[in-house]
């Protein structure tokens, strides 16, 4: 994974509650067997019609959005099945940070664990974010995940909560495996004196 501790970026909308794994990455999509590759079917049955073509309203079909880092959502973002697949297609993708009121636990534990950073305000804060991005063309996002800050520059600013444990994860660019590695030493160690029965 790699470590951020500030981010800016475009934003772009997705304007639902309830956004499910399946919605983020349908089902038919999940044979692959590396990470890579699934951002071409984020939000497929949104981006795309029966016979493949693009649909012009939906936002990330938009030019203003290319190239958008930053998504933003409604409430319970990530909810349904647990499939690791819906991080790794919207980082694939190139999302690096999602704003939203609320997350699906799992989903949310899933975006530290590969590297993206899920940021929650409340409706209030939301219902401006989208007005703005709705009505100024490129706007952008600034995080600055080692103060907690998420602002812009049109008035916007707003600290935001998360625990050290995920923060140390995204501010060093480590999963649950790099972490178990920076004690290797003492695993080393213990098992040197480790008696087998």
């Amino acid at each position: 994974m790699e470590p951020f501790s500030k981010h800016t970026g475009i934003v772009a909308p997705f304007d639902r509650v309830n956004v499910d794994t399946d919605a983020i990455i349908p089902k038919q999509f999940l044979k692959r067997i590396e990470r890579s590759g699934f951002g071409q079917y984020l939000f497929y049955d949104f981006r795309f019609d029966e016979k493949g073509a693009p649909i012009e309203g939906f936002s990330l079909n938009q030019e203003r959005y290319k190239n958008a880092s930053i998504l933003i959502s409604r409430s319970n973002f990530g909810c349904g099945s647990s499939r690791e697949h819906a991080p790794w297609a919207l980082l694939d993708y190139g999302f690096k940070v999602i704003v939203a009121p609320s997350f699906a636990d799992i989903f949310y534990n899933n975006c530290f664990n590969n590297g993206i950073l899920p940021i929650k305000l409340n409706n209030q804060q939301m219902d401006e974010l989208f007005q703005k991005t709705e009505n100024i063309f490129g706007y952008t996002l600034q995080i600055d995940l080692e103060n907690q800050t998420l602002m812009d520059h049109n008035g916007f600013h707003s600290q935001f909560e998360i625990d050290s444990w995920h923060k140390n994860k995204i501010l060093n660019g480590l999963d649950d495996i790099g972490i178990t590695l920076g004690s290797l030493d003492k695993i080393i160690d213990f098992e040197k004196t480790h008696k087998v029965y």
